[in-house]
């Protein structure tokens, strides 16, 4: 069996990934309350009952409140640290009104968020930092000066990026003297050009496909582990209503049940295993925060392993709702 690239560099061997962007209440400032704190550590329990050992943070996940109420849940369970990996993200800085959205790969920015980062975890460390969009502003030298004070200061370990093109990640790692560990990208079912882009080469359908040339096979030969967010497409597949979905939704979800029976589990694990059955080793992120769909996710590596080459090529035909070119 083949390992993931984090696991070959003693990272981390979880194959699922718990994304925290579903907890610590509203988007918004108002804090975040018991019942919150609540659904949170039921959501983090239930990642550990299944075997995650690996969580995904980003300093703008609920304006911080993510972070914050994991950091509680830390401080309640002190053993805990520890026991898991954690990682969180930099880099976007929301409008407030007055300045816009924008990304800030500056050294100061960087540095600032990881202090913040870890005040509100509570802890000293983290075990990868990510660069959560590309600034276009960024300078790889800036970002090495920033990398290497928060590795020599002990608060991060590991660097990597997120949502970057493989030329992206040559043009930082140019000034890095580590390597980047991570890039994590939308994937799933329902967002598929990252394979149309490697089956379209020489084809005219490869025209409308919008992903960057080459990034799966970049990381793949640099060891450089592919994170899927939005892995689960917001339930399309497994759970969310189907009264008002396009016919090739109706279908693909029918033939995820058809699996899920036939495999005796939920249709998330066939979601996620469909993913995770790619040659680079895909680390989805989940990211809801119920305990009971977070469950629903356990047979994934098992679906993974089980998953016929024919019944994986169903799911993506029927995904894009045509053929392939």
């Amino acid at each position: 069996m083949r390992i993931m690239p984090l696991e070959k560099r003693g990272i981390s061997n979880s194959r699922v990934v718990y994304g925290c962007m579903g907890i610590g209440g509203e988007w918004n400032t108002t804090p975040y309350t018991k019942e919150d704190f609540i659904i949170a550590e039921k959501a983090v329990e239930a990642a550990l009952s299944i075997g995650i050992t690996m969580f995904d943070h980003a300093d703008i996940y609920k304006k911080g409140k993510s972070e914050s109420i994991f950091g509680e849940i830390l401080k309640k369970r002190p053993d805990l640290r520890d026991q898991i990996i954690l990682q969180s993200k930099c880099g976007i800085r929301p409008g407030d009104g007055v300045l816009p959205t924008r990304f800030d790969f500056s050294k100061s920015h960087i540095i600032s968020s990881v202090d913040g980062i870890l005040q509100r975890l509570g802890v000293e460390h983290l075990d990868i930092l990510l660069l959560h969009r590309p600034d276009p502003l960024m300078e790889p030298e800036e970002i090495s000066e920033a990398f290497n004070q928060l590795r020599s200061a002990g608060k991060v370990r590991h660097f990597g990026v997120s949502n970057m093109s493989s030329a992206q990640i040559r043009f930082i790692q140019n000034s890095l003297p580590e390597p980047l560990v991570v890039n994590q990208l939308e994937m799933s079912l329902a967002r598929l050009d990252w394979l149309d882009q490697g089956i379209s080469v020489n084809q005219k359908a490869g025209l409308d496909t919008n992903f960057a040339d080459g990034i799966m096979e970049h990381c793949q030969m640099l060891d450089i582990q592919i994170q899927a967010w939005g892995p689960l497409a917001n339930g399309k597949f497994s759970g969310s209503s189907l009264d008002d979905a396009p016919e090739t939704v109706r279908q693909t979800t029918a033939l995820v049940q058809q699996l899920a029976d036939k495999y005796e589990t939920k249709p998330e694990s066939i979601v996620l295993g469909w993913l995770m059955k790619h040659p680079a080793r895909i680390q989805p992120v989940i990211g809801t925060s119920s305990a009971e769909r977070i469950v629903a996710c356990k047979d994934a590596v098992r679906i993974s392993e089980s998953l016929t080459r024919e019944e994986w090529y169903t799911l993506y035909t029927s995904s894009r709702g045509q053929s392939m070119p």
